[in-house]
Parts: C-alpha cells; structure tokens; sequence
C-alpha cells in the first residue's frame, strides 16, 4: 500500500493545487490499475471538506500557529499552538508513517514538514510563489523534489532537485466555457471586464469599480466576484450610484462564482483584473489579458514579485494599489481592449505562461518517490 500524505493550507492557493495533484494521482491509480493507494491531509482546517471527499482523501487535524512577521499579541498564543501542532504532527506522522509527503507551504504544514525531517520521510514541495515562503524555503533543504510555478524562483532551491513545472490548476477551471452570455444574462456585442476579488473580496478594487461604473457600463459590462461578505453593499451601492443610468443593467454584481460561472465569464471575458495570488495561473489558463492589482502588504511581498513576473511574460499589466484610481482603471481597460494588437499578445502571453501538466508530473513524482519508498522498506 502507497501512503501520501499532503500539507498546506491557510488560503486556497495553498489548498486546491493539492487537490488538483490529487485528481491526477486518481486518474493514474484507475488508468494504471495501481492496488493500495491512500491519500491523507494534514493541517489546522479541512478547508473544503467536499473537495477532500471527492478525491477520497483523509483528514486529520494537525494544530498550527501563524508565523507572523510583525509584532502581535497573538504571537504567545500562535507559539501554543505551533508547539502543540508540533507534538500532535509527530504522533500523527509517527503512526501513520506515509511513503511520501507532498508539502504546500504555509503554516499549517510546518508541523508535518517538521515529523517528516525527524522521521527521515521523503518530502515534494511546490512553490506556488516567485519567492517562498519561509516554511518552504526551510524545507527545500531537504525535500528530494521541488516544484516551482516561476522559473525565476530556481534561484531559490538547490539546482538538481528544482524543476520548473508550473502551477496545478483543477482540471474543472481550465477550460473557459461557452454560454456565458446567456448564463449571466449580459447583452450580446458588447465587450465584457471581468473583476476577481477573491472569494473574500478585495475591498480596494471593490471601491475603485464603484467609482468608475458610472464610466465603465457606457462602454462595457462588468461581472464583479466581490465577496461574499460584500455582495449587499456592493448591490445597494452599485444601485444608487447608477439609479439614473440608462446602462445600470451591465452591471453584475456577485458574492461568489462557482466553477462553471467562473469559466463562463472567462469565456466571454475580454479583460481581466484580479489580485496575484494563485488566480494569476487560472487567467493564464483562460488566455485573456489581464490587470494585476497586487496586495502591498504580503509576506515576502509575494504578490508584487508574482505580478510583476507575470507582466514580464508579456500577459498583464500591473496596477500597484497607491496607483490605482478610478481613471487609471478606466484608462488601462481601454487602452488593452481598443488595441487588438496589444490583446492578442497578451492572450497568446498567457497562453504560453501557463503549463497544463503541472498537476500530473507532479503526480507522476510523487507516486514515484512513494513507491521508490516502499521499495527501499523490503
């Protein structure tokens, strides 16, 4: 029997590449008729427990504390639990004890990295972005694989163990998908802006829309992710500014898209702006050109480093948050989208940025070292 054991969590950037190398891992255990593979995760939440179901993955909490870069009074507590994580991460690991750990980063993976280094068991990580984390950082010393989505992150990670493999994206948001017109209920002819603020929002791109709606729906219609937490303001707010606009309806406000209305707008989308997290590898997927408003403050400032490779690939343009106003949004809109040269450039860039077949080499390597692993037991 294979046993593997994935980590990571605290955002959906760690979390849905673990279930896309999962999904391939599945398709290669049917296709290859590959006996006793089981798959567990490890961390401090189930973070989607129906999408650990659906892959016929195991869960078991693991306690982890923030490992934060600014003073906090949560520090003490984040330290418990971190030590708690630790002790409960060896038992668990100990008892278990997996032929193969594929690692994510973030906190919550650091007591299982940790087991795992006591317990001399093999370890993959990926990095998802330009530059790591510091719990991967610290387990690229030792894992025998590491994954990169950007190539500039080599530098990172020791050479001959690091491959630039891209970022494994779900199988089910690939592909952008037909009929969104009718699905979303938008008017045919007219060219659609897609806003991504996360599944939580980002409350800066949320203000700056409102203030260049007005604006925007003479020209354009806009289908807006705004956050759960968000959609009753932005409804009532969206409202009030465009009571008087005879374009109010291309206005298309939305807490949260499920997949398919996902792939739907990116469908019909012609330009995209989005935060630069994860959701920078799904844009590339869909091929539209984009507008990246990275969050200033991040660990490791993570996401600037991730826009601005990005945009070196020739597929977005950055918009850094003390720039971004309601002009400037306007004004980029329609300088990609009035300039059919630039577009298709920037489409046929994030084409090319993207690597389908992140997810299963992935797979492919970890099945590999797991069963490498068994081997080495007899």
């Amino acid at each position: 029997m294979i046993k593997i054991l994935f980590t990571g969590g605290g955002t959906g950037g760690h979390f849905y590449p673990i279930i896309a190398v999962a999904e391939e891992i599945n398709k290669m255990v049917d296709e290859e008729k590959i006996a006793g593979v089981r798959m567990y995760y490890f961390s401090d939440s189930p973070y989607d427990a129906e999408a650990l179901f659906a892959q016929g993955i195991h869960f078991q909490k693991v306690s982890a504390g923030k490992m934060r870069v600014s003073f906090s009074w949560k520090i003490p507590f984040d330290l418990i639990k971190m030590g708690i994580g630790v002790i409960q991460g060896f038992f668990a690991v100990f008892s278990l004890y997996p032929d193969v750990v594929f690692a994510k980063g973030g906190y919550a993976s650091f007591p299982t990295l940790f087991a795992a280094r006591l317990l001399s068991i093999p370890v993959i990580i990926h990095e998802s972005d330009y530059a790591p984390g510091r719990v991967t950082a610290w387990a690229g010393k030792f894992a025998q694989f590491v994954a990169v989505s950007y190539k500039e992150s080599f530098s990172f990670f020791p050479a001959g163990k690091t491959a630039h493999i891209g970022q494994p994206v779900r199988p089910e948001l690939v592909h952008p998908a037909t009929g969104g017109i009718a699905y979303l209920e938008l008017e045919e002819g007219v060219p659609v802006i897609f806003i991504l603020g996360g599944s939580l929002g980002a409350r800066i791109i949320n203000e700056n829309i409102l203030e260049a709606l007005p604006e925007l729906i003479k020209k354009y219609q806009i289908i807006h992710q705004c956050g759960k937490s968000n959609i009753d303001e932005m409804t009532k707010r969206a409202e009030h500014i465009l009571r008087d606009s005879e374009f109010k309806h291309r206005y298309k406000p939305f807490g949260f898209l499920n997949q398919l209305a996902m792939r739907m707008g990116a469908g019909i989308a012609s330009v995209i702006v989005s935060r630069a997290g994860s959701q920078i590898f799904e844009i590339a997927s869909w091929g539209v050109p984009s507008i990246i408003v990275p969050i200033t403050n991040t660990n490791n400032d993570h996401q600037r480093k991730n826009a601005y490779a990005y945009a070196r690939a020739g597929a977005c343009q950055v918009i850094e948050e003390k720039n971004l106003a309601p002009h400037v949004l306007i004004e980029e809109i329609n300088r990609i989208n009035d300039d059919l040269i630039l577009h298709d450039k920037m489409a046929a860039a994030a084409h090319n940025f993207f690597q389908p077949d992140a997810a299963k080499k992935i797979a492919e390597k970890v099945l590999e070292i797991g069963l490498s692993h068994i081997e080495g037991k007899k």
